[in-house]
């Protein structure tokens, strides 16, 4: 029996084809995987890079440590409900986005329940992609993730802004507080602005990942402008250079106000 040469090359052909569909196939689920979790792991890089610049350029956050220190270092010399009325000023903020972000993983956790039609709205807003009923189901997992752990870092937070509360009133008024009392309770208050600093990253950077389902390179693009936007407002905004400006204003009374109280200390 005599094989024909036309069908030979087309069973030849045959596997090569398939070989590049799949190829295909794969690198385009590749790419759908990695920009869905691209904002995690820019949150995530954010969190651990930043503390390294500070050691070269102070943030907004680190200057507003050394305010923090001075609201306790006042506050260990007067007996007035003033601190008490701030600290809950600022433990209000922080439960109400921690109830927030519980309301929006419940949200994002039905949508889960509503996945055909979630398909159908895609059809219509998606421009260079379709995404698949598990493609969807990953992202929204992605940004399920990202409000719980913006509602783990607020709910630390409010604990650590409670303990401060606790150290601040357990002061004794009749006498003097060591430096060593001040820095303890200055730091329990910088952990909990820590811990709701990274809360409300979680929710910027949880904005970003809606650019998703219209374009997966949209949402790149939309976490890389989140993160350039959040540098800008934490090293180099107007409320940087104010921060930055009271300090070494109070940086320069201290030392004028150490100069008079001790006339003598200069002179040889």
């Amino acid at each position: 029996m005599q094989f024909s040469p036309i069908s030979t090359r087309s069973s030849a052909a045959t596997p090569a084809r398939y070989n590049r569909t799949s190829n295909a196939s794969g690198a385009a689920v590749t790419t759908t995987l990695l920009t869905s979790l691209f904002p995690l792991f820019a949150y995530y890089a954010y969190n651990f890079i930043v503390p390294l610049v500070e050691r070269r350029r102070p943030s907004l956050s680190s200057i507003m440590n050394m305010q923090r220190r001075r609201w306790v270092s006042n506050a260990t010399r007067r007996e007035s409900p003033f601190d008490a009325i701030l600290s809950g000023n600022i433990m209000g903020s922080v439960s109400f986005l921690a109830s927030t972000s519980v309301l929006l993983a419940l949200a994002v956790f039905a949508v889960f329940g509503q996945t055909p039609t979630l398909m159908e709205t895609l059809d219509t807003l998606s421009v260079d992609n379709t995404f698949t009923v598990g493609d969807v189901q990953i992202h929204l997992m992605v940004m399920l993730v990202m409000f719980v752990l913006a509602f783990f870092a607020f709910t630390l937070s409010l604990r650590q802004f409670n303990h401060y509360c606790i150290m601040l009133g357990a002061l004794d008024h009749d006498r003097v507080a060591s430096e060593e009392e001040i820095d303890a309770i200055t730091r329990m208050n910088a952990l909990g602005a820590k811990n709701f600093n990274s809360g409300i990253r979680a929710y910027y950077f949880a904005v970003s990942t809606v650019a998703w389902f219209v374009s997966e390179w949209l949402a790149v693009a939309a976490c890389l402008a989140t993160v350039l936007i959040i540098v800008q407002r934490e090293f180099f905004s107007t409320a940087h250079r104010a921060a930055a400006s009271a300090a070494v204003s109070a940086a320069r009374h201290r030392q004028k106000a150490a100069a008079e109280a001790n006339p003598g200390q200069d002179e040889f």
